[in-house]
């Protein structure tokens, strides 16, 4: 574990007990002193951790950060306690059961025994933490106050020097690069023919985004382009002032500078921001320049605007090269589309790898090591700098044995040098704030090449406490949400496809093995290669069948996450499942999909801070304990695919915590208790459910944002105008249901189903020739439309082009379907459109030669298919996965996509 790991959780800690909702509970029972004397302490701490990280001497640091680990640990699953008597409480109250509340009142959870045990479990809390802070005293560490996050190590400064011949690969990309300085400005710009042109490169750390820069700044093309060039390497803090320093000091006009010229550079440093910048004014006026600002991490868009107005004063044609490992700061600087720099091949990694492993021509001798090289190279997926620094650890090592060492061991546990692959990608990782940080650490506990969905890992994250609402008015899903564009733009994730309610995306292998490296002996990966689980592990994954061996897994009570990600992946043995729920009662996730068993241990309801259940996909399950009623953390349930599961448990409605419920039932009506009290509930599907016919009656759902159903072949109607906030609706392979609404209701008022965004229509009924009227209701807000299989839809409804927010449109197999409304060059939203199995209206819609092109040929990302081929290309759609079943790692939003292996 490293320091910036533990700081994460104990500032998480804080972060809880800071919250308003904790503060007015530790009041109300009279603790809140006790909780204010452990937040100063905790705080101490954090300082600590931050003076640990910098400290060149770790002996002893490690057992000091275990503790402190463990400490923050216990305090949480202890503090816990105040929102748990909270659920209770309500559960009681809304029971109206006189019994009931003097049960509560006698029992150990009445609020006077609560408060006892609380305040002596707090003071041991307390005792402990006093102790580690004196204990990080006595190893010379002295508390830090400084803005969280601001404890960065930077990369050593670049210069712009570059042998052409050590570059292997970037060929093209030089000259995609020179092409866009040859062009004028991008039209549409408000300054004009005054503003700069900045061309940013982007992509993971260790990409050569400098080295891609160097090789442009260098080529003798842009000597002829441009009167004057210079390098900065921004890197450090975007100090206005020393970045004019090193462009006046970089500036030299082509071919060389003069004599003089150097001599003067020596004293401008001397001169004020005024002086400086009247300097730099002047040696611009007039030259076309060509600037290149390396390794930028600013984001503060009035820094980079005013810097800007300064440099502005050069002739028409000016450029700037900026490389950035963040996709919002290449758009924040930006005036032609970022440059997303790709890996290199397969090919060029191999000869990059031999270049670095061996002296020239020395690999000849050795086709036996030049074979694992091969093998070498694809753990680095494409990342030079991953390439060099595995070939540089080999030079003249030519003993197999240890190039199979390489090759069998992760990256994280190989000796690094400072400005190896690791180091810098640390650099990412460590410029992100605490919250980032804390919830990347936890990609570590699922398998390399993983397709995530944003429902996936948002129910991990809220499982484990790390979606805290700053105000308390943000959900859970919109927090991850925001937490995954972050991610996203700091190019912490790759294969990105926004699906409009959804994202799907993976983690790169080298980002994979840094989150391994953050969070080592904390989180672990079971296998068949697993030999042993450290006792310190609190959330691991099992990968493969037949990893399952009882010894295997630590005695430890502290687990926290269980999960089965791959699927046909699950747990067979009945008495491991009673093992662990026996021993691990702090735990928060338990993913049990894929398992065989009939029935849950009673003892699952001892899990009283399980907030994530799922028994997806089990093939035996029929039923669950009537005692289930009592998870009342529970957020998460999920019963997807148990094609035997019989009833509902009546009692379901006390799990008043129920954020997202999944159902596959052999019911054909479902008691309207179940519903009455799950006043939280955002996500309801229904999926399976071959004799279910009303989903339900009189029941309205306040707080439903997502309604799924899929083949339920009875349901011949649904109630939308229950759900004031449905925002998100998929219905798919449902041959009996009318989507028309009852005669006596409408959906077309304020507390109708204007919110909604999604609407996915797949496998509909066979007459529905149109989309149903109420599709009108829906035209202000709608962003994603998806219409696939509909085998008699003959027309689009002319509201379409009314629909000024939407952003995609997917329409697949839908033969009868010839016509699009005129007027869809009214979408200007609209960025992806998909027509495919559509044969008249794709011909139609062929590039620069149908009837309809004009009309769509300014969306951005147009994908046709073959006129008069009926059938999807391959590669080419997708069938937008439903949101139950994206739990496993295999589900397929593209078709030509690999998940979870």
């Amino acid at each position: 574990m490293t320091e910036k790991f533990i700081f994460d959780i104990a500032n998480s800690l804080l972060g809880k007990l800071g919250s308003y909702a904790f503060e007015e509970a530790s009041r109300a029972y009279g603790l809140y002193e006790d909780l204010q004397r452990i937040k100063d302490t905790l705080s101490i701490v954090r300082g600590l951790l931050l003076d640990a990280e910098e400290k060149e001497n770790k002996h002893g640091v490690q057992e000091w950060l275990r503790q402190i680990h463990n400490i923050c640990s216990d305090a949480e699953n202890i503090f816990d306690g105040f929102e748990l008597q909270h659920k209770r409480k309500q559960v009681v109250e809304a029971s109206g059961s006189t019994v009931m509340k003097v049960s509560y009142l006698f029992s150990s959870s009445s609020p006077l025994a609560f408060r006892f045990r609380m305040a002596q479990q707090i003071k041991e809390i307390r005792d402990r933490l006093d102790k580690v802070a004196a204990d990080g005293t006595r190893f010379g560490l002295a508390t830090i106050s400084i803005d969280l996050g601001l404890v960065v190590h930077r990369r050593e400064m670049t210069h712009s020097h570059v042998d052409a011949s050590d570059v292997i690969g970037r060929e093209n990309d030089r000259e995609e690069i020179i092409k866009l300085l040859m062009q004028p400005h991008p039209q549409g710009d408000g300054d004009g023919d005054k503003s700069l042109c900045v061309i940013p490169i982007v992509g993971i750390g260790g990409l050569g985004k400098t080295t891609l820069a160097k090789l442009v700044f260098n080529d003798k093309r842009v000597d002829d382009l441009f009167q004057l060039k210079m390098w900065v390497c921004v890197s450090d803090e975007f100090d206005i002032k020393q970045i004019i320093i090193k462009i006046i000091n970089s500036a030299y006009a082509l071919p060389s500078a003069s004599t003089a010229a150097l001599a003067h550079q020596e004293n401008i440093n001397n001169l004020d921001i005024e002086q400086l910048q009247s300097r730099l004014r002047y040696k611009l006026s007039g030259q076309k320049f060509l600037l290149v600002l390396d390794d930028i991490w600013n984001e503060d868009r009035a820094k980079w605007i005013k810097l800007k107005e300064l440099i502005k004063g050069g002739a028409r044609g000016s450029k700037i090269i900026a490389t950035t490992r963040s996709n919002s700061i290449a758009s924040m600087m930006g005036t032609f589309p970022s440059y997303v720099l790709e890996g290199l091949s397969q090919d060029n990694c191999l000869s990059l790898f031999l270049k670095w492993a061996f002296k020239e021509g020395e690999e000849e001798k050795y086709p036996n090591l030049v074979e694992t090289g091969k093998e070498i190279v694809r753990k680095c997926r494409g990342v030079p700098l991953a390439v060099r620094t595995l070939g540089s650890s080999l030079f003249l090592k030519f003993d197999l044995n240890k190039w199979i060492f390489v090759r069998d061991s992760e990256i994280w546990n190989l000796k690094q040098n400072e400005d190896d692959i690791l180091p810098v990608l640390k650099l990412s990782y460590d410029q992100m704030p605490s919250h980032l940080r804390h919830c990347f650490t936890y990609f570590s506990i699922y398998p390399k090449d993983f397709g995530f969905t944003s429902v996936q890992i948002t129910k991990l994250w809220m499982a484990l406490g790390l979606l805290q609402s700053k105000d308390g008015n943000q959900t859970p899903e919109n927090i991850a949400r925001d937490y995954i564009d972050e991610l996203h733009s700091r190019s912490f994730l790759q294969d990105f496809e926004d699906f409009g309610h959804f994202y799907y995306f993976k983690v790169h292998d080298l980002l994979h093995d840094l989150a391994l490296y953050v969070a080592k002996d904390e989180c672990v990966v079971v296998d068949s290669h697993t030999r042993n689980i450290s006792e310190q592990v609190r959330h691991f994954s099992i990968v493969e069948n037949g990893s399952l061996d009882s010894d295997l897994f630590p005695k430890t009570r502290s687990v926290r996450t269980i999960l089965f990600p791959i699927e046909g992946v699950g747990l067979e043995s009945k008495s491991m499942l009673d093992t662990w729920v026996l021993r691990c009662k702090y735990l928060r996730f338990l993913d049990l999909s894929d398992s065989s068993f009939e029935t849950l241990p009673n003892s699952i309801t001892k899990l009283k801070h399980l907030r994530v259940l799922n028994l997806s996909n089990n093939r035996k399950i029929k039923r669950l304990p009537h005692s289930i009623h009592k998870l009342q953390s529970l957020e998460v349930l999920s019963l997807s695919g148990c094609m035997e599961f019989e009833t509902l448990p009546k009692e379901l409605g006390n799990l008043i915590s129920l954020r997202q419920l999944y159902i596959t039932t052999k019911q054909s009506v479902i008691s309207q208790n179940v519903f009455a009290n799950l006043t939280n509930l955002q996500t309801l599907c229904f999926e399976y459910c071959d004799r279910l016919e009303l989903l339900f009656d009189r029941v309205q759902f306040t707080s439903l944002e997502t309604l799924i159903v899929r083949s339920c072949g009875s349901i011949i109607s649904l109630p939308l105008y229950i759900l004031p906030r449905l925002e998100a609706l998929l219905v798919i392979d449902c041959k009996s249901l009318d989507l028309s609404p009852p005669e006596n209701h409408t959906l077309q008022n304020p507390t109708g189903i204007w919110k909604m965004t999604f609407l996915h229509l797949q496998n509909e009924t066979p007459w529905l020739w149109t989309l149903p009227k109420w599709i009108e209701g829906v035209v202000e807000t709608l962003q994603t439309l998806i219409l696939i299989n509909l085998y008699e839809l003959r027309m689009l409804p002319e509201c379409l082009t009314r629909m000024t927010r939407l952003k995609m449109l997917h329409i697949a197999d839908c033969p009868l379907l010839y016509y699009l409304p005129s007027g869809m060059q009214q979408l200007t939203a609209l960025e992806a459109l998909t027509i495919d199995g559509c044969p008249k209206l794709c011909q139609q819609c062929q590039p620069h030669a149908g009837e309809y092109w004009p009309m769509i040929s300014h969306i951005k990302c147009v994908s046709i298919g073959e006129p008069g081929v009926e059938e999807p290309q391959e590669g080419r759609v997708f069938s937008s996965p439903d949101l139950p079943s994206l739990w496993k790692g295999n589900d397929e939003p593209r078709v030509n996509h690999r998940r979870g292996r």
